[in-house]
């Protein structure tokens, strides 16, 4: 597959400081409609890569995004958001950004650049033959990025990747590479946007699913959810409510009793 810097391409859209806040509001939702539709032509390259992450994390390994800006960021907020949301240990599902974590809030735009930084980092979490590595780069062509998963290739450690670029370096250097065609920004090369929007609805696909799959999910529950606020522990209540067909109180005394969701439930169903 030919090379093309899609995510460089120059916007179907000029003139844009001339126009309305709703005309521009328009066009961008326009194009916010076409990324589903991009995904869909890859769903079935998503599913391979899916597929392998649950066996790795049912044989004991657990998942890695690698990133730098804006695609280092989204990987650590969906890793972030796994152990409340399924109930699993922090290390299971690792966000790994470009520039450490100072980089979540303060661009650290020459971090992407040295390619072996991004195996360096990887190294200091063991990272090893039963874990899987996902790669995330709109372009492509990150060096940080790029060398983080070649390594893991020279070392037997599956990896993946989510790019906009189809055919990229990055897709070239992994075994299970998702390329993502979204077409050209409306800003152009502002690849926080639709770029974005792809690989947040992708990562959201790969970590939901793979949770669903190693049983994190009850129905349509989320029984294994950490109970850490207010609003957590009423939705638990009402989630045993509507399974047990049992009041709020007793609701309650279950939930006060077992801790969990899940526990509660399989408690009160013996």
């Amino acid at each position: 597959m030919s090379f093309e810097r899609i995510t460089e391409s120059n916007s179907n859209y000029d003139d844009l400081e001339l126009k309305s806040s709703l005309e521009l509001l328009k066009i961008i939702n326009n194009e916010d409609q076409s990324v589903a539709f991009s995904i869909k032509k890859e769903l079935h390259t998503i599913n391979k890569l899916i597929l392998k992450v649950i066996k790795q994390i049912n044989k004991g390994g657990r998942l890695f995004y690698i990133g730098s800006g804006t695609s280092g960021r989204l990987g650590v907020v969906d890793a972030s958001e796994c152990p409340p949301t399924f109930g699993v240990d922090n290390t299971l599902v690792n966000g790994i950004i470009a520039g450490g974590d100072k980089a979540i809030r303060k661009s650290i735009e020459n971090a992407e650049d040295e390619p072996m930084k991004g195996w360096e980092d990887l190294l200091e979490h063991n990272i090893n033959k039963n874990d899987f590595v996902i790669g995330i780069a709109a372009s492509g062509t990150t060096p940080y990025v790029i060398g983080a998963i070649s390594n893991c290739f020279k070392n037997n450690i599956p990896s993946g990747c989510i790019t906009c670029n189809p055919g990229s370096p990055l897709s070239l250097a992994c075994e299970y590479p998702i390329g993502i065609n979204v077409g050209p920004e409306v800003v152009t090369g502002s690849s926080r946007m639709k770029a974005g929007t792809a690989q947040k609805m992708v990562l959201n696909m790969i970590s939901t699913i793979s949770m669903i799959k190693i049983g994190k999910i009850k129905g349509n529950k989320m029984v294994d959810m950490q109970l850490s606020n207010e609003k957590l522990v009423n939705r638990g209540k009402n989630i045993i409510m509507n399974t047990l067909g049992v009041n709020e109180k007793k609701a309650n005394e279950l939930l006060n009793v077992h801790k969990s969701v899940r526990k509660a439930i399989n408690s009160h169903s013996k």
